[in-house]
């Protein structure tokens, strides 16, 4: 924020004016009398460096959806009132303007194009003459009544042409003041409704523009509030060729067209555009907005401040739209968002309302969440029976659609591999196969059979009082989104999962395994159909980006990723109030005690670390009790290591003991996925206990040894999801653990821990059931006592 002081200088110098003849050639009698530049930034701007950047493209259609926007060239940053002035329309609002300032000009600086059409002269005006006016009035009253008293002074109603007046210079003058700091010159233009009608004056703005942009300059343009006559009603928005200038909205999309500009970006006091007035009980937001959609929008009053409301920048942003250039609306005011704004709606970042042309075939996102939610409430009020014969059948679907499924997966590993994109791991990963189908199928059969009781199952059972009974009872989450990458199996197991559990679901693939994904969900839906419930699983086909699907915190109730490391700690990181069930990393251990059998060592090591390297549960970390350096178990698990290729990587303590050493590990918190491993030297079983909480990710680890008595405090005092006693790190997985399948394997310690099956995707509720009850028969002088009785739980169905 500049404070006063430094902005003095700025105000006090205004400079000298350039002709528009010096600028744009044209004759001096041509001038346009309201079009003014500011030469304070430009007399060395034959200096300047100019940056070319691959942004540039033909104009004349509008992008078609928000992921394009990282290509716009030419941008026009619209400045409502509301977001350039205070909360007392008296001044700017500083901190939030240099905010803007600073995002304009790193796209600036990126080899944009960026124009700002302002409002907040008026503000600034009237603070300026509030101050003058309260100054004069002071020093009048003093000099007839003496310093005694000074009665309450009156502030007349001020006009907006003088405020305009007045604060124009001081407006252009903050903003020279703060692109100045990132080396970036500014150029003020006034403009009235005559300036776009005058054929003449519009060449000579035009090449005005022109001329600032390529030098560089970042243009401020303002309707000239000094002299603008009040607008003719209904005089705007009549066609692409003709739009009256009668607010900033319609200037700023004038302008755009006129331009031939990429993208024209309208900041308000409000998140975007709302299907009806927002604060009303039942506003949601539109992500998108369509030609055509007005009739489904209700409008409600402008803002505070500035002369347009809502309607107006609709109306403005069509008008833009049909003429090429597309449009954002979204907030500036808010706090946590509008230091970034500009910059996400940039990047493709679902952020407001975006304009398009280009209706999409189906549903939204949005849509599609409403569906998985009205679709999982049918789900869960069907009889757990119904439930399971919709698993039954995907199941059979899976086997008796296998070519279909095989020749589906076969185009994405077809063009994976052309486009040489996913390493050897990955595409193991993506690969189907019947023997993989077939123990699908399987799974998909356990989670059926183990379905039967699982929602609304009581946990507790209480008598409160006479005729009060308490009950807990199993109920889903709600919606989940599951993003899982290169795993096409991953789509009916958690499909299979939610539909036992009744929760809503969403399902992002990644795009290498898209033909694999749309037949898997196709057949997921066939079975939800048997009993009118087909919207309950929905696959996310719509070009949103994850991060774009972790703001939807009002629609979806857990996110739950399944892939590597990075992809969970990019969704954590970008979740918004929407809790995220995952591990970071499965940085898994094998501790090898001193009394290890030699058979079972090197049988559980090669299993868990080369049956499937590039699994989370596979070893990563092999610790060694420092006694059996130098001994046969040591040598036969070396030897085994070699055979199966795998690479080592020794710990600090493990090279310090050899003369020539493997190379030493740049970091002991390291998941390889690979033929690779680490291997640390450890003095005792408390040692391997405290190496795993301080390097490991609490995911699976593994202590081998006959000594019952060590087994069993590595057992209880190792802090991790998963903790086993000679076995491989490999047996941590849902299907092995009998659950028919997981939606993945989480580390958190709050909810679900290790391998979530069906129980992990439910909550509870609470069901009272009295007569006439009420709180204030069980105070001191009522006629009830509390009881709390447990009552016997009813039987479970175990078939």
């Amino acid at each position: 924020m500049l404070c006063r002081a430094a902005l003095l200088p700025s105000l006090r110098s205004t400079g000298r004016f350039w002709q528009q003849s010096d600028v744009a050639g044209s004759h001096p009698c041509l001038l346009a009398p309201n079009l003014v530049l500011r030469n304070k930034c430009a007399r060395g701007w034959s200096n300047i460096p100019f940056i070319t950047v691959p942004l540039s493209r033909t104009h004349g259609k509008s992008f078609a959806h928000r992921s394009e926007l990282k290509h716009a060239k030419r941008i026009v940053v619209k400045l409502g009132s509301a977001v350039v002035t205070r909360g007392d329309e008296c001044g700017l609002a500083l901190g939030r303007l240099a905010s803007i300032v600073e995002q304009v000009s790193m796209l600036q600086n990126q080899g944009r194009e960026m124009m700002i059409v302002t409002s907040g002269a008026v503000a600034f005006g009237k603070q300026r003459l509030r101050h003058e006016i309260l100054l004069s009035q002071s020093v009048r009253q003093a000099l007839h009544s003496g310093q005694n008293q000074l009665k309450d002074m009156a502030i007349p109603v001020l006009e907006a042409r003088a405020c305009a007046a007045a604060g124009q210079s001081g407006l252009m003058a903050l903003y020279e003041a703060m692109f100045t700091q990132y080396s970036i010159c500014a150029a003020q233009i006034l403009v009235t409704n005559l300036d776009f009608h005058d054929e003449q004056k519009r060449r000579n703005l035009n090449g005005t523009l022109h001329e600032l942009l390529r030098m560089n300059i970042v243009p401020i343009i303002n309707t000239n509030d000094a002299v603008v006559p009040p607008p003719e009603p209904n005089s705007d928005l009549q066609g692409v060729n003709v739009i009256s200038v009668k607010d900033n909205d319609s200037l700023a999309a004038r302008l755009a067209v006129e331009m031939k500009t990429d993208l024209l970006i309208i900041l308000s006091d409000v998140e975007g555009l709302f299907d009806s007035p927002p604060g009303s009980d039942d506003a949601k937001l539109i992500d998108i907005f369509y030609p055509g959609d007005q009739q489904s929008v209700t409008f409600g009053t402008k803002s505070r401040v500035g002369m347009g409301g809502m309607e107006a920048k609709v109306k403005a942003a069509l008008w833009a739209l049909q003429g090429g250039t597309s449009v954002v609306i979204a907030n500036g005011t808010h706090p946590k968002i509008s230091g970034h704004v500009i910059t996400d709606i940039v990047e493709g970042k679902k952020v407001g309302t975006f304009f398009s042309e280009v209706k999409p075939a189906g549903p939204t996102v949005e849509q599609q969440a409403e569906m998985a939610r009205t679709g999982g409430r049918s789900l869960a009020a069907l009889q757990p029976e119904q439930r399971a014969e919709i698993i039954y059948h995907l199941a059979d679907l899976l086997t008796d659609q296998r070519e279909e499924i095989l020749q589906a997966n076969k185009k994405d590993l077809e063009e994976a591999e052309s486009k040489g994109r996913l390493a050897l791991p990955l595409l193991k990963r993506l690969s189907l196969s019947t023997s993989k189908l077939n123990s699908l199928a399987i799974g998909l059969r356990q989670i059926a059979a183990s379905s039967q009781d699982s929602v609304g199952r009581v946990l507790r059972k209480t008598r409160i009082a006479k005729d009060l009974e308490l009950e807990q009872v199993t109920v889903p989450i709600g919606v989940l989104l599951v993003i899982f990458e290169s795993r096409p199996d991953c789509l009916p197991q958690v499909s299979a999962l939610a539909i036992a559990s009744g929760n809503g679901l969403l399902l992002k693939g990644g795009k290498e395994a898209s033909h694999s994904n749309q037949i898997l969900h196709h057949l997921t839906q066939e079975a939800l159909s048997i009993h009118g419930v087909k919207d309950a699983v929905q696959l996310v086909n719509t070009r949103e980006e994850v991060e774009d699907l972790c703001r939807l915190d009002k629609l979806i109730d857990l996110i739950i990723p399944r892939g590597s490391s990075q992809l969970v700690r990019d969704i954590q990181k970008a979740a918004k109030g929407i809790p995220v069930m995952g591990h970071s990393e499965g940085i898994c251990h094998v501790y090898v005690d001193l009394e290890a059998s030699v058979e079972k060592v090197t049988r559980i090591v090669r299993d868990s670390k080369c049956e499937y390297p590039a699994a989370c549960n596979a070893l990563e970390t092999l610790l060694i009790h420092r006694d059996l350096l130098r001994t046969p178990v040591f040598d036969q698990i070396i030897d085994m290591l070699r055979v199966e290729q795998v690479k080592i990587h020794a710990g600090p303590k493990f090279a310090s003991y050899l003369t020539f050493s493997p190379s030493e590990v740049k970091s002991l918190r390291t998941e390889y996925g690979d033929l690779e491993c680490c291997i640390e030297v450890v003095d005792s079983v408390q040692d391997a206990i405290e190496h795993i909480h301080k390097y490991g990710s609490s995911h699976t680890d593994v202590i081998i040894t006959e000594n019952e008595k060590t087994a069993e405090m590595f057992l209880q005092h190792l802090d991790s999801a998963c903790v086993f006693w000679n076995a491989s790190t490999r047996f941590s997985d849902g299907y092995r653990f009998g659950l028919g399948a997981e939606v993945g394997i989480s580390t958190s310690r709050i909810h679900a821990r290790g391998p979530v099956g069906i129980e992990g995707l439910l909550t509870t509720k609470w069901l009272l059931r009295g007569e006439n009850h009420i709180v204030s028969d069980f105070s001191e002088q009522g006629s009830m006592k509390y009881l709390h009785e447990n009552l016997p739980l009813p039987q479970r169905n175990t078939n």
